[in-house]
This record gives C-alpha cells, sequence and structure tokens, in this order.
C-alpha cells in the first residue's frame, strides 16, 4: 500500500517555522503544536485529563497555521486581559474594542512580529 504525503518538505519547514514563532503561546494556555510527518502539524487545544485534548486541528499550510496560532495568541491575550472583570462578559470582539488605542495597536504590531518571525508575508 502506497503511503499517501499531505505535506511537502518545504511547507512542512514553513509550518514548523510558524509553530517555533508562537512558542510564548503554549505557557499561556494549553495548546501543543505537533510536527506528524506526512500528515502536516496538529494544533492540540484544551488538555483535560485524564481524557487528554478536546480538540485537534491538522493544517498543511503555513499561512493557515499562522492565523490559527494568531488568532489563539490573540484571543489568549484578550482573555487574560479581561479576566476577572466585566468586560469577559463582552466577548474577544468587544474585550478589544474597549481597550486604549495604543493597547490595540500594540496587539496588531505583533501580528506582523510574529508573521516576520514565522517568514510569513501578509
Amino acid at each position: 500500500m502506497e503511503k499517501k504525503i499531505y505535506i511537502t518538505e518545504e511547507e512542512r519547514a514553513k509550518c514548523q517555522r510558524v509553530a517555533d514563532a508562537f512558542a510564548e503561546l503554549y505557557d499561556m494556555a494549553d495548546i501543543v503544536v505537533a510536527d506528524v510527518g506526512r500528515y502536516g502539524f496538529v494544533v492540540l487545544k484544551y488538555y483535560i485529563p485524564p481524557h487528554g485534548f478536546e480538540d485537534a486541528i491538522t493544517f498543511t499550510d503555513s499561512v493557515a497555521l499562522f492565523e490559527g496560532l494568531w488568532e489563539e495568541w490573540l484571543n489568549t491575550k484578550l482573555y487574560l486581559l479581561a479576566k476577572g472583570t466585566p468586560m469577559l462578559e463582552k466577548g474577544y470582539k468587544g474585550i478589544f474594542e474597549s481597550l486604549l488605542k495604543e493597547k490595540q495597536s500594540e496587539l496588531i504590531v505583533r501580528k506582523a512580529n510574529f508573521a516576520k518571525v514565522a517568514g510569513i508575508y501578509l
């Protein structure tokens, strides 16, 4: 039986750069990115013992992986900023819009920084 390959070696290297760029995310939340060889990269989220990870998403495209990890990073940051305050009830979009413009800009600049480290061109 022939083994199908779902990701090219070039795209695999790009995905690894993206995964490495978001290293700080893995300390902030229960999220892990695993290289699963010919299948691509899997983002594992929300670890619940003894069951394991609640969510697993497979990526074979570095830009899609970047956007997925960016969204997780931003949502985690917004949650941590609003934790313990009534802002939390507004949802991520509402939290972002409630922030000072300077803080909003700071968060958006981080996306550009992640993209630069990951070698992704937005």
